[in-house]
């Protein structure tokens, strides 16, 4: 039989009761929030068609505005590894499955306008990240299963080679403004609208090299992503980061920084350039055993 040692001073009991605590405080507070126990509200759906994209390196460009010296310049490159699977839906959220969340009094109606004639088969359109944060609650009580907004990495991840590249190209090193107004003048002037912006059927635009399907068509996707201005030093690193978490990114054909209650981006809703055709969005499921818990936590309004 195996015998507990302990160093003097340390019983194994003196180990265990901060082990204990622990435990209790987590269940007393997932009884207290209804995280245990707890059943879909409503008939049960069936989960959307998702892809899982396996774990892998790749480059990923920073998302947000990059000054240094004052002068705009790219945002940084960095080596990101990706050591878990991503569970994303496959296509958008059709505008069919957005109008039974309208129907349930859990999400608000669509932008009057957006209606497409075959719903169950089109992207919804006319949406706020609002709206996106509203239907990922109601679908995650419907299929029991945690639903969230992607981070723009995220996407950048899943999107693979279709995942736009925004960068100026102008040397870092360059302190004449006339370099960044071209190359900012040939970066919009590339970004014009769609020759049809009509949102298209699903599948319309084909997949990337994942599964993934409809990336960088004419519709953008909110993300989670708050968008970011960041000062740079000379040697490229922070001096600040002043994050704007009332403005999130919209990511397909280009970045885009929108306001959290726009739903009409040709309405004056895009905070900076050229605005998408349309945003739409898909959502990830997270799959971590503790989802559940940070899913709780931040509907209370606790920081994570």
């Amino acid at each position: 039989m195996a015998v507990l040692t302990s160093k003097p001073g340390n019983s194994w009991t003196s180990l265990a009761l901060p082990a204990l605590l622990l435990a209790a405080l987590a269940g007393g507070l997932a009884l207290k929030t209804d995280l245990l126990g707890s059943a879909p509200a409503g008939p049960v759906l069936d989960e959307p068609m998702t892809v899982e994209i396996a774990p892998r390196s790749f480059e990923y460009r920073e998302s947000g505005e990059f000054f240094r010296n004052g002068f705009a310049v790219d945002g940084p490159v960095k080596a990101v590894a990706v050591r878990r699977p991503l569970t994303i839906m496959k296509y958008q959220v059709t505008a069919g499955d957005y109008a039974r969340c309208v129907a349930d009094g859990a999400c608000a109606a669509a932008e009057p306008g957006f209606a497409p004639a075959d719903p169950a088969n089109t992207p919804a359109t006319g949406v706020s990240y609002d709206d996106a944060i509203a239907y990922a609650k109601w679908l995650g009580a419907r299929t029991d299963e945690i639903w969230v907004l992607p981070s723009d990495q995220d996407l950048a991840f899943a999107a693979g080679s279709r995942f736009p590249d925004d960068a100026l190209g102008v040397d870092i090193n360059s302190t004449n403004p006339a370099d960044r107004w071209l190359a900012d003048y040939r970066r919009e002037a590339a970004r014009k609208a769609s020759r049809d912006p009509v949102p298209q059927a699903l599948g319309r635009f084909g997949e990337n090299e994942y599964g993934l399907a409809d990336f960088a068509g004419n519709v953008w996707e909110w993300t989670a992503t708050c968008n970011r201005r960041v000062n740079l030093d000379k040697a490229g690193r922070v001096v600040n980061d002043a994050s704007s978490c009332g403005i999130y990114v919209a990511s397909g054909k280009h970045r885009a920084a929108m306001s959290s209650f726009v739903r009409n981006p040709k309405g004056g809703g895009c905070a900076v350039g050229v605005p998408p055709d349309n945003v739409g969005f898909r959502l990830v499921k997270d799959t971590r055993w503790y989802a559940p818990l940070l899913a709780t936590l931040r509907e209370h309004g606790i920081p994570l």
